[in-house]
């Protein structure tokens, strides 16, 4: 997969909010695995091949960002 931009973000996003909650920010972190899990829950959401869709790395990257906000 690499250099297609299918690869799923999900794994490196969540780092980061396994991060923010080591760095003493837990209420972010949370907000962060709360988009993931909103997005995953949306049927009509973004998901990359591993997942069963069509959508890019930065696709369901950008799904998971806007739900952050």
């Amino acid at each position: 997969i690499a250099g297609r931009g299918i690869a799923n973000p999900i794994g490196m996003i969540w780092s980061g909010a396994l991060m923010l909650e080591h760095l003493g920010h837990p209420e972010a972190a949370a907000d962060v695995v709360a988009a993931i899990e909103r997005v995953l829950a949306d049927p009509l959401a973004p998901r990359t091949p591993d997942l069963g869709g069509t959508a890019t790395t930065v696709e369901l990257g950008a799904a998971i960002a806007a739900a952050v906000r």
